[in-house]
């Protein structure tokens, strides 16, 4: 380790310390930022279909302000930071008049402690709360009601999310110590580790001055290239460390894969193309979301829907959800190729199609209109029969009937 430059206790990947390794970092801004743009919207689901709730109260909630503090992007931010390494609370306000949801506040997982009475030691009818940490001195409980729980990706008892990054530590310290070992190689100014031999006996005291000042005179980026003179008696023996041969890069590579693979990331999100093309990108996009996201989405959709909306309100079909189309919409020749089919099917009106491009409605554009070639197989041909399509096909009799008509007429003709 020393002659790594590195020191057995330097190491420390708790907490916060984590964020200062440049994967975790990056993974956990990807998350945040791929929810954070996602809008979560009210719906109300009746006998009339699906409508937007726009006029319900937890719409500028979700929209705009959970709290007067931060932005509902900064809100989902901090979310799913939280959840992604394990568990994220936030606090429920309600009105004391109607009991309607005025507000949500985000809480610090290291303050909040849940408490489970699953040996009926209390007599409460609640069996779950949770215990948070307003001060050194002050801690207050919330009843499940009064708290959203959004828990990470694995948990093995349904309480509690496991915190990711503590089950990750030997992978965290791996990556840290990587990162510790190129800094020092740079400080130093790339000069390679070795040995120096004496011929003849040295002080403790003697070895440690001379080394102190060998490395004075040899070390870092301002002494890079200058030549080192050597006592008489004295010879250095280089060690080059090529960081190829010993797979160095190739650890390095493998444990930036292995923390992506913990946080749900793909590779190609932290700028690794090496198995990536222009083709298959918009496909891991969708990936992304479907083997990442979806299940983090259904999380907290399921938690605000039973804790957010008042009883009412879910008998009457209320629940929220969150637009993916921000994340899986494709490019601009796709998504057009889509929407003629949609209209042309008659499934889709073209004025559905302008809002989901963010733009305004144009008259006439609420009719669903159908490709009119389109018909069902046994109206084929009826549309080339004599007197229009919904005439009976002509039968031997008929004809008849129309001779026998054309030589009456004849007769009465010549008379």
């Amino acid at each position: 380790m020393e002659l790594l430059g590195m020191e057995p206790g330097d190491i420390n990947v708790k907490g916060l310390n984590s964020l200062k390794i440049d994967t975790v970092f990056a993974c956990l801004r990807i998350r945040s930022e791929s929810v954070s743009k996602l809008p979560l919207k009210v719906y109300k689901e009746d006998e009339n279909g699906i409508q937007k709730g726009t006029r319900h109260y937890l719409h500028q909630v979700f929209k705009l302000r959970p709290n007067p503090y931060m932005s509902a992007s900064d809100f989902w931010k901090v979310m799913e930071a939280h959840r992604s390494m394990g568990n994220a609370y936030a606090s429920i306000e309600y009105d004391k008049r109607t009991g309607k949801v005025i507000g949500l506040w985000p809480l610090d997982p290291a303050k909040v402690k849940v408490i489970v009475d699953d040996a009926g030691f209390l007599s409460s009818k609640t069996k779950l709360w949770y215990e948070v940490e307003v001060s050194p001195t002050e801690k207050r409980k919330l009843l499940p009601e009064e708290i959203l729980h959004f828990k990470g990706s694995l948990t093995l008892n349904g309480l509690i999310g496991i915190p990711t990054l503590e089950y990750m530590k030997s992978t965290l310290e791996n990556a840290a110590a990587s990162n510790q070992f190129i800094n020092n190689f740079f400080k130093q100014g790339l000069q390679v580790k070795g040995l120096i031999q004496y011929v003849g006996d040295l002080s403790p005291t003697a070895k440690e001055e001379f080394r102190k000042n060998f490395e004075e005179m040899s070390s870092g980026l301002k002494n890079s290239h200058r030549i080192a003179l050597m006592p008489v008696g004295y010879q250095f023996t280089p060690m080059s460390l090529n960081m190829a041969d010993a797979q160095f890069l190739e650890n390095t590579q493998m444990t930036i894969r292995q923390i992506a693979n913990a946080f749900g990331i793909k590779v190609h999100q932290l700028n690794d193309l090496s198995r990536a093309t222009h083709t298959n990108i918009e496909n891991q996009q969708r990936e992304f979301y479907v083997d990442s996201l979806q299940s983090a989405l259904t999380t907290y959709e399921q938690e605000m829907d039973w804790k957010l909306f008042l009883e009412s309100e879910l008998e009457h079909g209320f629940y929220c959800r969150f637009n993916v189309d921000a994340i899986l919409r494709g490019d601009i020749k796709t998504r057009y190729e889509a929407y003629g089919k949609g209209i042309e099917k008659g499934f889709i009106t073209p004025n559905e199609v302008r809002a989901l491009e963010e733009k305004p409605p144009k008259p006439g554009g609420d009719q669903l209109i159908f490709n009119g070639n389109v018909i069902p197989l046994t109206m084929a041909g009826q549309q080339y029969l004599k007197g229009g399509e919904n005439n009976e096909p002509k039968t031997a009799e008929d004809d008849e009937g129309d001779e026998g008509s054309s030589g009456q007429a004849g007769d009465q003709g010549d008379e």
